[in-house]
């Protein structure tokens, strides 16, 4: 369906933002939740039903350089039926700028191939019936929008910045992200089937110069045994007070769950956004948390106090849309005392002792006395999971900072001195810790590091395949550029056709 010449232009500069945009300073930037730059225009064309645009479905196979002064933006590539703009290069060149990416002396040819690239995978997309649904959307634009938001301070800050609700950006966002989502899947079911064989894993290692080969940074295996110091009844008490003085506050009308989630709460996540957690599923909250927040109705009603694994927590509904909610909350964590760290410090000082005596191993005292959920199960072996894989082996840079410090200094089979961390829950916790094993620095083996090396290999037959399936879909697809792209030095072959 055709679009009139106005909203065409209107469209195609709301994508990103326009060279004219860019450089009268009316771009504003942000880093979004998956670590890219996204780059917005906030001012728009003046007197935009007098630019002559063409759409283009009506361009046809001819592509003209503009005449100078009669519209702000160009189509300077088709890609089957898709245009790319001019305004779409300098919007990745600022995106890529603005997070310290060098593009390099080719980036007038790399940056429109890239977005070329994108514009085959989408394709492929439609075509192969890849879905990605509103639930996945929602979730990953608000993760963008909260990250936004803690980036400028403050909900009130950003919309300032941005000159537009947060609303109007979550509609902008919506197919950003779902076009990233489409390529990502899309490329994950071209090389989903791939697989190498331990032969091919020798095969490629075998004649490789020794300096070729990958290192291996120093890795490690590391128990931990952890004692969480308490807090007084006389401080727990105190956090609740202060909670309940919250809730009355609130009712009484006298401030906001926003404001004072903004002053008082101990989440510098949540806080800056007035204790607002964005639209999450029951599995992504601690257990007692979750099972009080989705069971509130009334926006305007305060929970009651809630215990977790954080501290204590007093909860206000903002809105539920199926089985995702979004929640306010303030946290207050009671303030442990120095008798309380010496006191569970002694104690674990004295485990070690037992240990190093030899009465009982570190492996069952931990799977018995440990109050870390994560690790007593699996007798105090620390895990290092990422969405591949999950292995007990860690770079030194991995671990926690507390334990690398100690690690470091430490022989295999050592067991620590008592020391003190914050863990991953923000609570400060007090811990032994043992070095399972340390394999230094090294050239990568077959026999020591066969997972690492068939990794290498794997994700090279990976390229690989994607790029013989880019350059054969660039054969099968309708494409033209304006002349100035012609003498380009691509990565892929096949674009400039005769």
């Amino acid at each position: 369906m055709k679009r009139n010449r106005k909203t065409s232009i209107i469209a195609a500069v709301s994508v990103a933002a326009t060279m004219v945009v860019a450089v009268s300073g009316n771009a504003a930037g942000g880093r979004n939740a998956s670590g890219s730059v996204s780059v917005f225009a906030n001012s728009m064309v003046q007197d935009s039903d007098t630019v002559d645009t063409i759409p283009a479905s009506e361009l046809g196979t001819e592509l003209s350089e503009p005449k100078r002064g009669s519209i702000v933006d160009e189509v300077i590539w088709v890609v089957g039926d898709e245009p790319i703009l001019r305004s779409d290069v300098e919007a990745m060149r600022l995106q890529g700028s603005a997070e310290g990416h060098d593009f390099g002396p080719n980036a007038d040819c790399s940056i429109p191939e890239q977005l070329a690239v994108q514009k085959l995978f989408l394709h492929q997309a439609a075509l192969d019936s890849i879905e990605v649904t509103e639930s996945e959307i929602t979730q990953g634009v608000d993760q963008q929008i909260n990250y936004l938001i803690q980036m400028a301070g403050s909900r009130e800050r950003l919309e300032q910045y941005r000159h537009e609700t947060i609303s109007q950006m979550r509609q902008e966002l919506h197919d950003e992200y779902k076009n990233s989502q489409l390529v990502q899947k899309m490329r994950q079911k071209l090389v989903e089937d791939i697989s190498v064989s331990p032969a091919e894993v020798r095969s490629y290692f075998k004649d490789l110069p020794a300096d070729s080969i990958p290192k291996i940074p120093t890795t490690v295996e590391v128990e931990i045994l952890t004692q969480t110091p308490k807090p007084t009844p006389e401080e727990v008490n105190r956090v609740k007070d202060e909670l309940r003085e919250f809730t009355d506050r609130i009712n009484k009308g006298e401030i906001s769950f926003a404001t004072l989630a903004s002053l008082y709460s101990e989440d510098p996540g949540s806080a800056r956004q007035g204790g607002e957690l964005g639209y999450t599923g029951r599995g992504m909250l601690d257990p007692a948390f979750a099972a009080v927040a989705f069971n509130l109705t009334d926006p305007k009603k305060v929970s009651k106090i809630v215990e977790s694994d954080f501290g204590y927590h007093i909860i206000q509904l903002i809105d539920r849309r199926g089985d995702r909610i979004n929640c306010r909350h303030i946290l207050l964590k009671p303030k442990i005392g120095a008798e309380a760290i010496e006191k569970a410090e002694s104690r674990l000082d004295s485990i070690g002792n037992d240990i190093r005596a030899g009465k009982f191993s570190f492996e069952d005292a931990a799977t018995i006395l440990s109050d870390d959920k994560d690790t007593k199960n699996n007798h105090g072996l620390l895990a290092n999971s990422s969405q591949t894989e999950r292995t007990s082996r860690f770079h030194m840079q991995d671990l926690p900072s507390e334990v690398a410090k100690v690690v470091d200094t430490m022989k295999v089979g050592e067991v620590s001195k008592a020391f003190q961390m914050v863990n991953s829950r923000g609570k400060q916790v007090c811990l032994i810790c043992k070095l399972k094993s340390r394999v230094d620095e090294h050239r990568a083996t077959i026999t020591e590091d066969f997972q690492d090396m068939k990794n290498v290999v794997l994700a090279k037959r990976r390229e690989e395949t994607l790029q013989k399936w880019v350059e054969n879909k660039i054969k099968e697809t309708y494409v033209r550029m304006l002349p100035e792209y012609k003498d380009c030095n691509f990565q892929y072959k096949g674009w400039v056709r005769d």
